[in-house]
C-alpha cells in the first residue's frame, strides 16, 4: 500500500517568544503601510524607501513563520539561524530609520486632520513593529560562548550594523572631488563589500570551505577596517567643512546637511568596527569553558 506524505506543522513556530515576536511585527508593518498606503502620501524616494521597508519586512517575516510552521525550512541550501538572526537584525535598522524618516518628512504641524491621524498612527506602529524586532533580536542572540550560529552572535549582528550603516552612507553620498574625500568613499567601499561578504557566505554556509583560520581572518579584517575608518573618521570632516559653514539658504536637500550626516554615520560606523573588534578577539584569543 502507498503512502500519503503528511506535512508536519509546528505550532511551536507561532506560539515561543520567538513566533510571538515573530506574529507582532507581521501585523504591526501591515497595519503601517495599510495606513500610509490610505494616505496617499507617500512619494518621492523618501516615501518610497519607507513603503518599501514595512512591505519588504512584511513579506519576509511572513515567508519566515510558514516555513518554520510548516518545518520546511531545513529543505533551503543555506543556515536557517544565521540567515534569520541577520535579517531580525537588518528589519530592526530599517524599520527604525523608516520610523524616524517619515515622521519627520511628511508629518506637519499642526496634525489636526484624518490624514494627519492616520499618518500619526502609522508612525506608532512603526515604532512598536521595531521593538517586535528588536525583542525578537534579544531573544534569539546567541548566550556566551555559543558559536554555533555566527551572525547570531554580538560580532554577527555587528556585521549586519556596520553594511546598513554603509549603506545609509552610500545614500548621502553627493560630490566628493577631492583626494581626501575619494579615500573616504573607497574606505566605506571596500569595508561594505568585505562585510557584505561575509555575511553572504555565512548565510550560505561556505566559510568552512575556506582553508585558513576563518576567526583570526575576521579579527585582522576588522583591526583593518578599523584603522580604515579612523582615517575616514578625520579626513571626511577635514574636506567637507574645511572653511565652509552652512550656507543661509542650502534648501531642504542640502549637501552640507548631507555630509553631517555622512560624518555622524562614519563615527557610528568607527565605534562599530571597534566593538566588532574587541568582542571578535575575546571569541578567539579568550575561550570560555
Amino acid at each position: 500500500a502507498g503512502t500519503m506524505a503528511v506535512a508536519t506543522v509546528n505550532l511551536r513556530a507561532l506560539t515561543s517568544w520567538v513566533g510571538i515576536a515573530r506574529l507582532f511585527a507581521v501585523v504591526l508593518s501591515c497595519l503601517t503601510f495599510s495606513l500610509v498606503a490610505s494616505t496617499g502620501i507617500f512619494s518621492g524616494s523618501y516615501g518610497t524607501w519607507c513603503m518599501f521597508t514595512w512591505c519588504f519586512c512584511f513579506i519576509v517575516t511572513l515567508l519566515v513563520l510558514l516555513l518554520e510552521l510548516l518545518e520546511l525550512y531545513p529543505m533551503l541550501p543555506l543556515s536557517w539561524d544565521d540567515f534569520t538572526s541577520a535579517f531580525s537584525m537588518l528589519a530592526a535598522l530599517m524599520i527604525f530609520t523608516s520610523s524616524v524618516v517619515f515622521p519627520a518628512i511628511f508629518i506637519s504641524s499642526p496634525c489636526n486632520n484624518n490624514i494627519c491621524a492616520r499618518q500619526a498612527v502609522a508612525t506608532t506602529a512603526s515604532c512598536l513593529c521595531f521593538l517586535a524586532y528588536a525583542v525578537e533580536v534579544g531573544l534569539t542572540r546567541a548566550k556566551p560562548g555559543d558559536i554555533s550560529s555566527f551572525l547570531s552572535t554580538v560580532p554577527g549582528l555587528l556585521k549586519v550594523f556596520e553594511a546598513y550603516v554603509a549603506c545609509l552612507i552610500f545614500s548621502l553620498l553627493g560630490k566628493y572631488d577631492q583626494p581626501g574625500l575619494m579615500w573616504c568613499v573607497a574606505v566605506y567601499s571596500i569595508c561594505f563589500i568585505f562585510t557584505l561578504l561575509i555575511i553572504i557566505l555565512t548565510i550560505g554556509r561556505c566559510l568552512t570551505y575556506i582553508p585558513c583560520s576563518l576567526d583570526k581572518i575576521l579579527v585582522g579584517y576588522n583591526f583593518l577596517a578599523l584603522l580604515m575608518y579612523i582615517t575616514a573618521t578625520v579626513l571626511w570632516p577635514l574636506y567637507s567643512f574645511k572653511g565652509q559653514g552652512r550656507p543661509n539658504y542650502c534648501g531642504k536637500h542640502c549637501w552640507w546637511d548631507s555630509h553631517l550626516g555622512v560624518t555622524f554615520l562614519t563615527i557610528f560606523n568607527l565605534i562599530a568596527y571597534l566593538v566588532d573588534l574587541v568582542y571578535s578577539s575575546r571569541m578567539v584569543f579568550i575561550r570560555t569553558p
